[in-house]
Order: structure tokens, then C-alpha cells, then sequence
């Protein structure tokens, strides 16, 4: 039997001081639908989209574990556009492990993101960003994950404890499938300070001050030694001034 960290959630009137006062937020998803707003249908709609993801051919460490799809965005208020499909890249200061490397992932499927929900979900964060750090254009990488214990045991960060580089990351915890593990873990990136806690209901949602926190996710691994399991997230992420490797 493993413990548990319960997600400690704030209602959405406190999601912009919890912010500002800790450097991240975590809402609940009943809090989240009323939020974008959206149903469950629409959000499993997007979901479905997560059983269609390539394997991530880049991971350094030899592992089969993680498969993703990667399309950018920008986003001006409630305007939201897609970018020309582009690689995917990080300076080694934030990613050890892949950085300075130009990923080309497949982009999103078009279908899910001509949805209604789509361009809705992604103003909202927008919003929230731009609360913090003032209205302006933000370029938003939108990434589809899906870590699986097809090695027996799946990373959702391999690259350890890390910032994005960004401004604002969201993290969409979809679904977990017959797996223990995937503890979220958010430290002060200039202080001693930490939280950790499990993402357990299907679309919660943790908001990262990318400036403030780093940030990891403790490996999966099957429920039964012989099982198999996912995690699938919606990770967004949101930068002022351009995309990465502009």
C-alpha cells in the first residue's frame, strides 16, 4: 500500500492570490469545468485524442515510456491562433536532459483542435497569465502526454527537478490508468519551501509560476507486478515575448 498526498485546493475566488502569494494553484475539477467553462462531454471529447499519441523518439535515457504529441499557439485575450507546426527546443539550463535539442514532434490532432473547448481552455489559462504578469500576447506549447509502464516503470520528468522557462505552466491531469505513483512535487526555485501531493481526479488542474517553483513528477509504476498502466496529461505552457529558440 502507498500513501497519498492529497491536493490541497484552492476555490477559484483564491486561484490569482495563490499564485501570487505561493507561486502555484491547484483547482479541483468540478472547480475547472465551471471555470472554462466546459461538461464532461466536451472533456472527454478531448481525451480521446490521448490514445493516438507517437512514441517520443528523443528520450535519452533509452526508454519506451512516453508518447506525445506538440502544437503551439498564440494567444491574445480571447484570441487564440495556431502557429506553424515547429520543433519543440529548451536551453539546457532548464532541461539537462533534452535540452538544446530541436524535437519534432507530431503536431495535435486538427480535430481536437478545432473543438469549441479548445480555443475556450486556452483563453482562460491566458487570462490567468496575463493576471499575473499583465495583458499581453502569450505563445502557448501545447503538449499531449501519455507516460506508460511499458518499461515497467514510466518518468514524467526525467529531466528531475526543473522551471520550463516560461512564464506560466499548466498541468491537465487527465487520466491514471492501474498505476501507483506520479507524486507532483513543487519546491521554491530560491527557498527551502516545498509541497507535494498526487493529481488524482480527471481534469484537475496545478498552475506553476514558472519564475517562482520548479517542479517534478515521481515515476509510475503498475498497480499488479505484471500490469500495465498510463498517466495522461495536458501540459500548456505560456511564454511573453516568443516561442523558445526564436
Amino acid at each position: 500500500m502507498t500513501s497519498e498526498f492529497q491536493p490541497p485546493y484552492v476555490p477559484l475566488a483564491g486561484l490569482d492570490q495563490s499564485l501570487k502569494t505561493r507561486g502555484f494553484a491547484l483547482i479541483s475539477a468540478a472547480d475547472v469545468r465551471q471555470w472554462l467553462p466546459a461538461t464532461p462531454d466536451e472533456l472527454q471529447e478531448l481525451h480521446r485524442g490521448w490514445n493516438d499519441l507517437p512514441a517520443d523518439g528523443y528520450l535519452k535515457d533509452g526508454g519506451h515510456y512516453r508518447r506525445r504529441r506538440h502544437s503551439c499557439f498564440e494567444v491574445r485575450g480571447e484570441q487564440v491562433q495556431q502557429a506553424p507546426h515547429r520543433a519543440h527546443w529548451q536551453p539546457l539550463e532548464y532541461n539537462a536532459l533534452h535540452g538544446g535539442m530541436q524535437r519534432l514532434f507530431e503536431p495535435m490532432d486538427p480535430a481536437l483542435v478545432a473543438r469549441p473547448v479548445w480555443p475556450r481552455l486556452l483563453g482562460r489559462v491566458g487570462a490567468v497569465v496575463s493576471a499575473l504578469r499583465g495583458e499581453q500576447p502569450w505563445f502557448v506549447e501545447a503538449h499531449a502526454f501519455r507516460i506508460d509502464t511499458t518499461d515497467g516503470i514510466g518518468r514524467p520528468t526525467p529531466e528531475g527537478a526543473h522551471r520550463d522557462g516560461v512564464d506560466l505552466v499548466a498541468v491537465f491531469m487527465l487520466e491514471r490508468h492501474l498505476i501507483k505513483g506520479g507524486e507532483s512535487r513543487v519546491f521554491e526555485a530560491n527557498g527551502p519551501a516545498g509541497q507535494r501531493f498526487t493529481l488524482l481526479e480527471p481534469w484537475s488542474l496545478l498552475l506553476l509560476d514558472d519564475q517562482r517553483v520548479i517542479h517534478e513528477s515521481t515515476p509510475i509504476q503498475p498497480l499488479q507486478a505484471e500490469g500495465f498502466g498510463w498517466r495522461d496529461t495536458l501540459v500548456l505552457t505560456y511564454r511573453s515575448g516568443g516561442f523558445q529558440g526564436d
